[in-house]
C-alpha cells in the first residue's frame, strides 16, 4: 500500500475495526492509532513515501511451564495484545532503525560474529541466515520498527524481534507461506547460536503463534500446538504482568546454568533431558546426583519434573472449566520456582530482588482476589497474577506504588502471532 493512502486510512478511522482485533481492548485504540501515525512518519522521515507493509507481531506470556521447554518438556503461553509494529518496504540491503537503535547489514555478510553476540544485529543475520539455508528466499529491507513489548521485563522482546524478522523475510519475499513453528524455530536458532543466550523454544512459538497455547517439546524439531480455547475473562478474572524494573543485562549466565544443571543431571541416569526422567528415579539416586551435581541441580530437576505434570493439569483443569483448579497450579508453579528452581534472584546480586518484592507486594494485595508467580525466565523482569475483574483497579493502585505508574499492565490473549496488518 502507499504511504500516502495508509494515512489516509488511518486518519479516517478506516483501520478501527483492523485494529481492535488485535489489540482487543476499546480503550486502546486511539493510542495505538496515534502510535501507528507516529511510526509512519518516521518511517517517511527515514526512506521517503511510497510502498509500505506494515507487521505485527505480540510479545508473550508464560501460563505455565517455568523452565521446561529447554528440557523437550510442556509448556502453557500466549500472545499478548502488546505487540512490535514493523513499517517495511523492499531493499537491496538491510537497513532498519528499531525505536532508537539503527541496524545496517549487507546480505554479504551474514555470517557468524563471535564479536556479535548479545547484540540486535546477530538476531538479523542469525534469522536471515537460517532461512537461506533452509531453502527460503531472503532479501532486504527498509523498515522503521516499535516495540510495546518491554525490553527486559519478561514478555520476550527478544523472541518478538526475531519472530518479528522471519515474518518480514515471508511476507516480503514468500508471500508469507513460512510456517509459523518453523519462523518460531530459525528464531531460536538465531538466539541460541548468533546470540549466544541457550533459551529454549516456547518465546518463539508464543510470540510467532498467538493464542493461548499448550506445547509439547518432547520432539524438538516438531513440537506438538495444542489451542486451549479459554477466554480468562469469562471466569471473571484479568491477566496483569507487573514489570518490576529489573534488567535482564548481565543474566545470560544465570539462564545458562539451568540448562546446563540439568544436562549434568540427565546424563548422571543416562537421559539426555530431564524430561525423560521421573521423581522416583531422582530420590533413588539422590546420593550420586547430589555428589556429581550439586544440591541446587537436585532442586532444579524436581520442579522440571513435576512442573510438566502441572502443565498437564492445567491444561485439563481449563478446558474443564476448573478455574479455581487451575489458580492453585498457578500458585503451586510460582512456589516451585521460587523454592525449587530458584530463579527468582540472581545469587551474584542478592541486593537487588524486585521479583521478590513484588510477589510479596502482591500477596499482600491480593488476598483471596488473586495469585501471583513468577513470569517467565526469572531472575529480573516481570511476575504474572490473575486477578479477579473487580478488584484489578485496587490491585494496580498497590501495585504501582512500589514500581511505579504504567508498571502494571492489564492484558489479553491474543488471538494471532505474527500478523500482516495492512500491504
Amino acid at each position: 500500500m502507499d504511504s500516502k493512502e495508509l494515512r489516509r486510512r488511518l486518519e479516517n478511522d478506516e483501520l478501527k475495526d483492523q485494529l481492535l482485533d488485535i489489540y482487543l481492548d476499546p480503550s486502546w485504540l486511539d493510542r495505538q492509532k496515534q502510535r501507528y501515525l507516529k511510526a509512519l512518519d518516521r518511517f517517511e522521515e527515514l526512506y521517503g513515501p511510497g510502498e509500505v507493509m506494515v507487521l505485527s507481531v505480540p510479545g508473550r506470556s508464560e501460563v505455565g511451564g517455568n523452565h521446561t521447554d529447554h528440557q523437550h518438556g510442556k509448556v502453557v503461553a500466549c500472545g499478548i495484545n502488546l505487540d512490535i509494529i514493523a513499517f517495511i518496504r523492499k531493499a537491496e540491503d538491510i537497513d532498519f532503525v528499531s525505536d532508537d537503535r539503527s541496524v545496517k547489514i549487507s546480505l554479504n555478510d551474514l555470517a557468524y560474529a563471535k564479536k556479535e553476540e548479545h547484540t540486535t544485529r546477530s538476531l538479523v543475520k542469525g534469522v536471515v541466515k537460517r532461512l537461506a539455508t533452509l531453502g527460503y528466499q531472503t532479501g532486504g529491507f527498509r523498515g522503521f520498527m516499535t516495540s510495546e513489548v518491554l525490553v527486559g521485563s519478561g514478555m520476550s522482546s527478544s523472541a518478538a524481534f526475531e519472530v518479528m524478522i522471519g515474518n518480514i523475510i515471508s511476507y516480503l519475499y514468500n508471500d508469507g507461506k513460512i510456517d509459523g513453528v518453523e519462523i518460531a524455530k530459525v528464531s531460536q536458532f538465531a538466539e541460541n547460536v548468533y546470540f549466544g543466550k541457550p533459551c529454549g523454544l516456547m518465546d518463539q512459538m508464543a510470540c510467532s503463534l498467538g493464542n493461548l497455547i499448550n506445547i509439547d517439546f518432547k520432539d524438538n524439531d516438531n513440537p506438538l500446538v495444542h489451542r486451549v480455547d479459554v477466554d480468562f475473562s469469562r471466569f471473571g478474572y484479568s491477566l496483569c504482568i507487573v514489570d518490576t524494573k529489573g534488567s535482564h543485562a548481565s543474566l545470560t549466565d544465570e539462564y545458562a546454568a539451568i540448562p546446563e544443571e540439568m544436562k549434568k543431571v540427565a546424563a548422571v541416569l543416562g537421559h539426555t533431558y530431564v524430561s525423560e526422567m521421573t521423581y522416583d528415579e531422582v530420590i533413588e539416586h539422590i546420593d550420586e546426583i547430589r555428589e556429581k551435581c550439586g544440591d541446587r541441580a537436585v532442586l532444579r530437576s524436581v520442579h522440571v519434573i513435576q512442573e510438566n505434570k502441572r502443565v498437564d493439569q492445567q491444561v485439563e483443569a481449563l478446558e474443564s472449566g476448573d478455574f479455581a483448579g487451575f489458580l492453585k497450579l498457578v500458585k503451586a508453579s510460582g512456589d516451585s520456582s521460587y523454592k525449587y528452581l530458584q530463579n527468582v534472584f540472581a545469587c551474584k546480586d542478592y541486593n537487588n530482588q524486585s521479583v521478590s518484592l513484588g510477589l510479596l507486594a502482591s500477596e499482600l494485595a491480593l488476598g483471596d482476589n488473586g495469585v501471583v508467580r513468577v513470569h517467565g525466565g526469572g531472575f529480573a523482569g516481570s511476575i504474572q497474577a490473575f486477578v479477579k475483574d473487580g478488584f484489578v483497579p485496587e490491585y494496580k493502585e498497590k501495585i504501582e506504588k512500589v514500581f511505579g505508574p504504567g508498571s502494571c499492565h492489564v492484558l489479553k490473549v491474543r488471538k494471532y502471532g505474527g500478523l500482516k496488518v495492512i500491504g
